[in-house]
């Protein structure tokens, strides 16, 4: 493989939409090595994680899934196969209730939710601690990393090298408004499906969640999340979600080396937030943005012919952290706004 790829969208591959569906209904690749292990959480429940092997103090990469999200799906696949390529380690985190059964609590998972991802990751670096590590988020998981990374600001493990982030919903709520048009009412109906599944399951449990037929009727992940992920996790409704949850607002203190690789043509975002970031990452040098024109949410395929494709955005990460595994003996040295 060339050690440096220019992204050229494949020219067979027209649309967005396009570009978002060809991994899930077409992409075939080995299943990666990795072996499952679940981990018991502070509040009685627990969390699964598929695991890479690597050699003692090889580095680390530790992927967040998105909305509904599994160890099948194409882009985790692709990580995950990647972090293998490169003789990486890789630990898969699987957020509640996505899993290979049900979690026990009440709770489910969400786009502002970052204390698993923080049990995991203070685990990995105690299991790990000669590792250099990195974190990578695709959609959903995307956002609880830069949410995540927001929050802490400089106060992260030195051993944390560098963070990428794929197909970020920057701004839940106008991500929300964007999937409630046109085609893209499309993955909004699978999402939420799934999720009214779920949903109904758990209400069998906690019968107090919500009435079976209010979930019956759900008929937009705005709906689900005004009658679901709203009350049941602290929030008022949807848009105070939605405002509380976003990692937008929290860009400007990411103290840590971070890749964000976007769309215009993401069918799940619109264009005008992409822009919004842009002014943010010219105030904070840490980011490192990537959006391109065409690659659709999660696709950014390239290749010359449909039989030949590459899978752009699982290579550009590895590029980027390979980078930042070079200088991991050095200290870490997080620029801040005024260094400029």
């Amino acid at each position: 493989m060339p050690s440096e790829i220019i992204y050229s969208p494949a020219w067979w591959i027209p649309g967005g939409h396009l570009q978002t569906l060809w991994g899930k209904l077409f992409r075939r690749q080995p299943p990666a090595p990795t072996a499952l292990e679940r981990w018991e959480t502070p509040d009685g429940d627990f969390v699964e994680l598929h695991r890479l092997a690597a050699a003692v103090g090889a580095p680390r990469v530790l992927l967040l899934h998105g909305l509904e999200g599994t160890v099948r799906s194409h882009y985790a696949q692709g990580l995950l196969n990647e972090a293998a390529r490169r003789g990486w380690g890789a630990d898969l985190l699987i957020f509640r209730s996505c899993g290979s059964e049900p979690n026990r609590t009440r709770r489910f998972y969400h786009s502002g939710e970052t204390t698993d991802m923080a049990f995991a990751l203070e685990r990995i670096l105690r299991e790990h601690p000669t590792s250099p590590l990195a974190i990578a988020g695709v959609s959903l998981g995307g956002n609880v990393l830069l949410k995540f990374l927001g929050e802490r600001g400089a106060d992260l493990p030195l051993q944390l090298r560098a963070a990428a982030a794929i197909s970020v919903p920057f701004d839940l709520a106008r991500s929300s408004t964007r999937i409630n048009r046109g085609f893209s009412r499309f993955y909004q109906q699978f999402f939420l499906n799934s999720l009214r599944r779920k949903a109904q399951e758990k209400a069998g449990r906690f019968p107090d969640l919500a009435p079976a037929d209010k979930i019956a009727g759900l008929r937009t992940l705005e709906d689900f999340d005004n009658l679901i992920t709203g009350p049941l996790h602290g929030f008022r409704d949807a848009q105070d979600y939605y405002e509380r949850s976003s990692s937008l607002p929290r860009l400007e203190h990411i103290r840590l080396t971070t890749l964000l690789l976007s769309a215009v043509d993401d069918p799940m975002l619109p264009p005008v937030v992409l822009e919004e970031v842009r002014d943010v990452a010219r105030r904070n040098p840490n980011l490192h943005l990537e959006f391109v024109e065409k690659g659709g949410h999660a696709g950014f395929i390239a290749g010359s012919w449909p039989w030949r494709p590459f899978y752009y955005a699982e290579y550009r990460v590895g590029e980027f952290f390979a980078e930042q595994f070079k200088n991991a003996s050095a200290p870490r040295q997080p620029v801040t706004q005024g260094s400029r």
